[in-house]
């Protein structure tokens, strides 16, 4: 029989009502005779009411108690939505990411899936039962409750759809696929219909909410092709799969991240510095980037070192720059207030013209940049976060709503 797996997120199942919704369309899909495994989220802002109500009780939790709240969160919708299936007829179960065999490694709030153990999974199935899996959760090989990040339901989705060597992988949420700039932000906003690997991850690690950037990778590496649709309108879809280099050539999209940080170490043996501040970060499992090495002297000793941090989801975020600074002690320093504005397509970088044309365009606006990171896919400028919006709107007109290439 065939096997889809589809993902609802925390938006599709905010309510009662959405959940009754919901079920009516996993039904429709049952009486098909195919086999159905639904991943959830947690509903509406549950997750940010968990994250807020512990912050009042400490301002840096730790990381294994927030993994244990706030997977709560998608056991409420999942148990829900399995009594409304229950109410149209349908023999339905629920299970925790651990129950369904997302197995982790040991990191608590961004773990990363090692391996899926669907057998449970399959075993209802086998019975004729819809099942339905709390996203965003796993188990470690410690056994411990780990959660795989803000957006982590999408991993969860294409983790089981490879697991389970399903026909589609199908993610629903509250916008109808993926869009060249954020639709609230950009009223100008294009559907894209088709994207490849490579530039959706590219969206997605640049701030781009519609796809969590793990399950992307994930489905690369599986060749899944993933159907992002919106729950309650699906006149149009975008399909995420592995497309020919130059089927889409210059900019897709423009994407932008908020709440960025930016440490710079600089003087006499920066580089051990830099050493002790990542390997401090690894401890309490901030993720860096953009990493950039410039040495001032011939034997390097004189070097200036400077990595990006996304602060927005870190837990106890101040508390750590502080405990930085009082290990690093002088020669570091925090460029705060910034933001992240990233071009994203194919061929950008094969000349400078699409990075100069943007430098003047930005400077033409009054926008300073501050830094400059490219990649095959991408151009990311960081901006005041005063100018982000600004920026967003301006490159958006130009490169893709101005058709340039």
């Amino acid at each position: 029989m065939a096997c889809i797996v589809q993902k609802y997120g925390g938006s599709s199942v905010a309510d009662v009502d959405k959940l009754h919704q919901v079920a009516q369309f996993i039904a429709q899909v049952k009486k098909q005779d195919i086999d159905i495994a639904v991943v959830v989220s947690a509903m509406g802002k549950t997750t940010d009411e968990l994250v807020a109500m512990a912050r009042e009780i400490c301002p840096r939790p730790p990381r294994r108690e927030m993994d244990m709240l706030l997977s709560t969160g998608e056991r409420i919708t999942m148990s829900l939505l399995c009594m409304a299936l229950h109410e149209l007829g349908l023999d339905a179960v629920s299970l925790t990411g651990s129950q369904a065999g997302i197995i982790t490694n040991d990191r608590h709030n961004d773990a990363q899936v090692i391996e899926v153990r669907p057998f449970r999974v399959q075993d209802e199935m086998a019975k004729g039962k819809v099942v339905i899996i709390g996203g965003f959760q796993g188990v470690s090989y410690k056994r411990d409750i780990t959660t795989l990040g803000r957006g982590g339901s999408d991993t969860t989705a294409v983790a089981l759809s490879a697991a389970l060597d399903a026909q589609r992988c199908e993610i629903y949420s509250d916008v109808a696929g993926v869009y060249s700039a954020d639709p609230a932000l950009v009223s100008e906003a294009r559907h894209l219909p088709e994207i490849s690997y490579p530039v959706m991850q590219e969206m997605s690690m640049a701030g781009a909410k519609v796809l969590h950037a793990h399950a992307v990778q994930f489905a690369k590496e599986k060749n899944i092709a993933i159907f992002a649709r919106s729950t309650f309108q699906q006149h149009r879809e975008t399909v995420v799969r592995r497309l020919s280099p130059g089927t889409i050539i210059g900019v897709q999209a423009v994407v932008s991240e908020k709440q960025i940080d930016r440490v710079r170490l600089h003087g006499k043996d920066s580089m051990a510095r830099f050493k002790q501040a990542v390997d401090y970060l690894e401890s309490e499992q901030v993720p860096i980037k953009e990493v950039s090495v410039s040495a001032t002297t011939g034997d390097g000793r004189q070097s200036n070192t400077s990595f990006v941090v996304s602060s927005q989801n870190i837990f106890g975020w101040e508390q750590i720059k502080g405990s930085l600074k009082d290990l690093i002690g002088k020669g570091i320093a925090f460029d705060t207030d910034l933001a992240a504005l990233s071009l994203i397509g194919e061929g950008l970088n094969r000349n400078n013209l699409t990075l100069l044309e943007t430098i003047d365009l930005l400077a033409r606006s009054r926008i300073p940049v501050v830094g400059i990171t490219t990649t095959s896919f991408r151009i990311s400028l960081l901006v005041p976060r005063s100018h982000i919006e600004k920026s967003v709107r301006l490159c958006h007109a130009h490169w893709v709503a101005g058709n340039r290439s």
